[in-house]
């Protein structure tokens, strides 16, 4: 049998055991898929300025994403949206961010001392590389902080953008 006959062969013997899910093992069953789970719910939003807003978020698709609906309640302000799942390859979630504004961003972080931080690396228009991140803090059953963070210093020190405060609507 020639080599190239013989790699077909077990290619082929292998497919069956690649694109079968194991019944067993329900999709997202992973203890850190829900690491997510404290943001799910109906929210009030605050902000500095008197600053108001809503945010819905709910687990579609087998309770394998968070799903986020954001707005800001002044008129004619941002709108949003957000995807995120925890990806057991990686080890890490992921977020996908668009707004009315034509804002997309990625964003890739984890749950860790009591925080979830994702993060990004992006550049601003004149070059300036800067690290992006946000850090839901605080965390109770009824409310927590969100943190918009950025730092030009790879890090070593961060600035604060914009910061909500979560409370859980009744």
């Amino acid at each position: 049998m020639s080599a190239f006959r013989a790699l077909v062969l077990v290619l082929l013997m292998t497919i069956p055991a690649v694109s079968q899910n194991n019944p067993s093992t329900p999709p997202c069953s992973a203890s850190e898929a829900a690491q997510f789970d404290f943001w799910v719910g109906e929210w009030e939003l605050t902000w500095a300025d008197s600053g108001r807003g809503t945010n819905s978020i709910t687990k579609p698709l087998g309770s394998c994403v968070i799903q986020e609906q954001f707005r800001d309640l002044a008129p004619n302000s941002l709108i949003g949206m957000s995807v995120s799942v925890y990806n057991p390859t990686t080890k890490l979630w992921q977020q996908t961010w668009v707004d009315n504004q034509g804002g997309y961003m990625l964003f890739t972080g984890g749950f860790a001392d009591g925080k979830m931080i994702l993060s990004r690396e992006t550049t601003r228009p004149d070059g300036t590389p800067v690290l992006q991140r946000m850090v839901f803090r605080e965390i109770t059953a009824d409310s927590l902080i969100w943190d918009w963070e950025a730092s030009v210093d790879n890090g070593a020190t961060w600035r604060s953008n914009w910061q909500i405060r979560y409370h859980r609507k009744k």
